[in-house]
């Protein structure tokens, strides 16, 4: 039942934060003052039916300068998300993250990633987030989005190929970078039919944001020590590879709620200032 639920949260999340469709038949983005607020999952500002702007993209344009209001908003909104919800929203809110879980339904043998290539996220992080933004800006004081020029495939699938696509200007403009993007992109997909959530766990700084929060959100994990069993039920399940009856509110975990519903003995619970 929790998977239903997940998926129809994951759907609806995804259609309203891209409800500019018109966008998608005039080959041009929304630039309304719903603009200004940002979509708590990654989602390209210029998806021709984005309605907010991606959290990444706006930190990456004020982080070099504190005299932006605008980067006190970035900053508190993420952070406050965070505080709330950890990485909850990468299992509910994300459209990247349901694509890929639609792609790794694909019938494969599937993989693991080894836990120190998830390390990779922090430092794209540190790197394209905050110190090239910070120490590469512009006669107006807004920094070089490193990480969306040169690493979001989520760009590229959402705001580059529609674009381009609709915009012959655009086609005859494409460089190497374009190529390089797209490259990303398709590793991306094609990993995602192994690898389940091959972005989020390697390559998303915005996870990594969420994820820094899952030990200390409202929203929490628990095991009752007295109810569990070590069965590793939940370990087999947890296709974020965590285990759950070990380490609740593990940093790759997305709170899906896959190991809530496996537990023979009903352990594991879940919610708001969980005791």
């Amino acid at each position: 039942m929790v998977k239903i639920k997940r998926w129809w949260v994951q759907l609806t999340s995804s259609l309203i934060t891209n409800s500019y469709f018109e966008g998608f038949f005039q080959g041009r983005i929304y630039k309304g003052k719903f603009k200004m607020a940002c979509s708590p999952g990654m989602n390209c500002y210029s998806c021709p039916g984005a309605v907010s702007s991606c959290p990444i993209g706006a930190l990456q344009a004020v982080v070099g300068s504190a005299k932006y209001w605008y980067s006190l908003y970035v900053v508190g909104f993420v952070g406050l998300l965070g505080l709330f919800l950890g990485r909850w929203i990468c299992g509910f809110l994300c459209p990247f993250g349901w694509l890929q879980e639609g792609i790794y339904k694909i019938k494969s043998k599937k993989y693991k990633i080894a836990n120190w290539i998830k390390n990779i996220k922090y430092v794209l992080l540190v790197i394209f987030v905050f110190l090239i933004p910070a120490t590469v800006t512009n006669v107006i004081g807004l920094g070089d989005p490193a990480y969306c020029k040169y690493i979001c495939p989520v760009g590229m699938l959402e705001g580059g190929l529609p674009l381009v696509f609709m915009n012959k200007v655009l086609q005859q403009a494409i460089g190497w970078l374009y190529y390089w993007k797209l490259t990303i992109l398709s590793m991306v997909l094609l990993a995602s039919v192994f690898f389940y959530r091959p972005f989020c766990k390697v390559l998303c700084p915005l996870g990594a944001i969420y994820a820094l929060f899952n030990k200390v959100s409202f929203y929490q994990y628990k095991v009752d020590g007295q109810k569990c069993i070590q069965c590793k039920v939940c370990s087999q399940v947890c296709k974020m590879d965590v285990h759950m009856y070990k380490t609740p509110n593990h940093l790759e975990c997305i709170r899906c709620g896959d190991c809530k519903d496996a537990c023979p003995t009903k352990a594991i619970t879940s919610g708001f200032k969980v005791d």
